[in-house]
């Protein structure tokens, strides 16, 4: 476990912006004495908000004031190109810098990726970042899902290079030497799919390093059958925000029903226990933090609409990837795979 890491937020992004973020700052150094935030931002409004937390003078929170704010509506090129002092962006400058070892924000998603990518650069021999996240299945693991919307359309070779980056996010969370790799299509049989799915297959079945199993349904996202899941940013973010919306519509209904008579109040107080824990199992707060993997530093968007509770999640996420390395161990995967390419057959290492 690092002794000291320092995440950079952007505090001023989302629909909730310090609202959010201030609470959830104050809680995760509270939680990890090892963690100091430095929250980029306007200094008045952040001040006033630790002052009412009684945080204003901790000693692991620091104010980087900030005069411009990258908004819902802003376009992302205009974000690159005009908002060189917004919190988005010098959130993302500490992370070039090492002042910080990860950025955290609820912003623009748009901006955030075309930033991120213009500031801190992809590693070598990667095409395109990509934005993975867990999703909870059947099993006690989760599956983790990308692309969830940096990337609208993918060519085959993308899609590849995903499922690898995947693949070792999955290894490093879940613990598992060979996670289970799979591509999300309209059918499970190898006919199914349009010819870059199909182009994709073929190169993740012809790499060593990756434990391809073949193709997924949807209805396969949450019974465990894969660890990792590819597919393209829309297909993603769509299959993504409907499995959130699930969740809620379910124990909407089931809390619901449970108010209607009088025996099923007494039936809900004796089942409580249990009704917190499938609640704590699905809620998507607790998912909350999707990586955009690729680049040459941590970054960590969270849900534009996040709670306190959200943030945090995201704020933790990002300390887990410090700790484990992950763009570095990203980095070394592809070399190996490079490496292999390029050595003549009768010289690979078998």
């Amino acid at each position: 476990m690092l002794t000291h890491l320092t995440i950079a937020l952007d505090m001023m992004g989302g629909d909730y912006g310090p609202r959010s973020s201030i609470p959830a700052a104050v809680k995760a150094v509270n939680q990890n004495l090892h963690l100091s935030l430095i929250l980029c931002g306007n200094h008045q409004v952040i001040s006033e908000g630790l002052e009412k937390l009684d945080s204003l003078h901790h000693p692991r929170l620091k104010i980087k004031h900030c005069n411009e704010v990258v908004t819902n509506s802003c376009e992302p090129a205009q974000a690159l190109r005009r908002k060189k002092d917004a919190s988005m962006r010098i959130a993302l400058d500490l992370v070039k810098s090492g002042e910080a070892q990860a950025c955290v924000s609820s912003g623009n998603t748009g901006a955030l990726f075309l930033i991120a990518t213009h500031v801190l650069k992809v590693l070598p021999g990667v095409k395109r970042p990509a934005l993975i996240s867990a999703v909870p299945t059947e099993t006690k693991d989760p599956v983790y899902l990308l692309d969830l919307g940096a990337n609208v359309y993918c060519e085959p070779q993308t899609l590849f290079q995903f499922g690898v980056m995947g693949s070792v996010v999955a290894s490093q969370r879940l613990g598992i030497e060979r996670p289970r790799v799979s591509l999300l299509n309209i059918g499970s049989e190898d006919i199914k799919g349009h010819e870059g799915i199909k182009q994709a297959a073929e190169l993740m079945r012809k790499c060593n390093q990756l434990n391809y199993i073949g193709y997924s349904e949807g209805s396969d996202i949450f019974t465990g059958k894969a660890h990792v899941i590819v597919c393209d940013g829309f297909v993603g973010n769509v299959a993504l925000k409907t499995c959130e919306g699930i969740a809620k519509l379910i124990m909407h209904k089931f809390t619901k029903a449970l108010k209607k008579h009088v025996f099923y109040k007494a039936l809900a107080f004796l089942l409580r226990p249990v009704i917190k824990k499938m609640y704590k199992r699905v809620n998507p707060d607790q998912y909350n933090g999707a990586s955009l993997v690729g680049l040459r530093g941590i970054v960590v968007k969270s849900h534009g609409n996040a709670s306190n509770k959200a943030f945090l999640a995201a704020i933790e996420e990002a300390a887990r990837e410090v700790e484990r390395q992950i763009p570095e161990k990203i980095q070394a995967v592809f070399e190996q795979i490079n490496a292999a390419a390029v050595l003549p057959s009768s010289s690979k290492i078998e």
